[in-house]
């Protein structure tokens, strides 16, 4: 092999121990998992029509790098109805799913040394994504005990003076499920104002909220506008993780800094996944709750059943993972206790500090799976936690 052919960036980025769990969990066949962070379902027949639709129809060509006008459109469309964001298509590009978009975000805003501040714990990715670009990750501690929600004292206590740009918050969130109260995004709102940050807020679960919990976007909230990078995705929202399809909204300036960096990434999205994105944004809805519907059926009763057994969960409100506490039942690491629990009760779950360092004492159990097969787990769990 050639001499330092392997770069720093990707020596120094952080051991992701979840592949070997699902590895594990892959080749033992009587393994339940619930790690999947992706719909159990498959892309409405509607939406799938229209793929193959596109298909027939040759549009097989490149796509614009900022996206296709007509997807733009109906993403605008969609922001100003749903979201209370008033939108023009010349301020939104479409990204080969959200995680580029996060990396297109910090490629335009950040530089080496610059500090981003990020929620903990939180969804995996922020993290190695500011360490590749030589960013300075800065986590804000998200407690139990306030319910996950974002609070202010933490956020003060993170940033770093003169050198911070921006914060990436989730909301719904993932790992904890936590629905952001307009209350606590009003006072992130003020906090960013205060020390002159950009907000980058990711909804990918939008449309996934229980118990009369909403979804407020933090670019709705008054002089937010060009603070904030909405980014929305069709990955959860219409069962479409292979498409590869997501967008963000924001001021002009940033969009259009992003779109000259996607000539150099992916150059666009592919064509025939806009197209049948466009479909789905301009089509019924009803798939999307029906599929609400059953996520909600299958957490109220993985929460119940998990408290039954002693494990601690705060009721999640969104998205389609539970996050109970684990520690008070074990002196395991989370990762130890994930692994015990794979080969004890043959359940597959991922440790909480997978998602942040103030992720350990936790786990979390995903809902993106058949209700028989939860209930299934949840037996196999209760078991298996009485040998402890």
């Amino acid at each position: 092999m050639l001499r330092g052919i392997i770069s720093e960036r990707s020596t120094e980025l952080p051991s992701i121990v979840i592949g070997k769990l699902l590895k594990m969990a892959v080749e033992d066949k009587s393994v339940i998992s619930l790690g999947p962070g992706e719909p159990d379902f498959t892309t409405p027949k509607g939406i799938i029509t229209a793929a193959r639709r596109a298909l027939s129809e040759g549009y097989t060509h490149y796509s614009p790098p900022q996206g296709r006008l007509e997807l733009r459109k109906a993403i605008a469309e969609k922001l100003k109805k749903d979201n209370k964001i008033d939108a023009s298509p010349d301020d939104i590009i479409v990204t080969t799913g959200s995680t580029e978009g996060i990396l297109l975000s910090l490629m335009t805003m950040v530089d080496p040394g610059e500090g981003v501040m990020i929620t903990d714990p939180g969804f995996l990715a922020y993290r190695p994504t500011v360490e590749i670009l030589n960013g300075m990750p800065l986590s804000v501690r998200l407690r139990e005990e306030h319910g996950w929600q974002i609070d202010v004292d933490e956020l003060e206590r993170s940033i770093a003076p003169e050198k911070t740009n921006a914060i990436i918050i989730n909301t719904p969130t993932n790992p904890t499920g936590t629905v952001y109260t307009r209350s606590a995004l009003e006072d992130l709102a003020d906090f960013a104002i205060e020390h002159d940050i950009m907000i980058i807020s990711d909804e990918a679960y939008e449309k996934l909220t229980y118990d009369g919990s909403r979804h407020i976007s933090i670019g709705s909230l008054n002089g937010m506008g060009d603070r904030v990078l909405t980014m929305q995705s069709a990955s959860k929202t219409y069962a479409m993780a292979g498409f590869r399809i997501g967008w963000m909204h924001g001021p002009e300036k940033l969009v259009k800094a992003m779109t000259k960096l996607h000539l150099f990434s992916t150059l666009s999205a592919p064509t025939v996944s806009q197209v049948a994105v466009t479909a789905a944004l301009k089509g019924s809805q009803k798939a999307t709750e029906e599929m609400r519907k059953e996520y909600d059926r299958r957490r109220r009763m993985m929460v119940k059943r998990l408290n039954r057994m002693g494990l601690h969960c705060v009721e999640p409100k969104g998205a389609f993972y539970a996050f109970p506490k684990i520690s008070h039942l074990t002196k395991k690491s989370s990762f130890k206790f994930a692994e015990w629990l794979l080969r004890e009760g043959k359940v597959a779950v991922v440790p909480g500090t997978e998602f942040g360092k103030y992720g350990e004492g936790y786990i979390r159990l995903s809902y993106a799976t058949a209700y028989d097969k939860i209930a299934t787990a949840m037996d196999r769990m209760g078991k298996a936690l009485k040998k402890l």
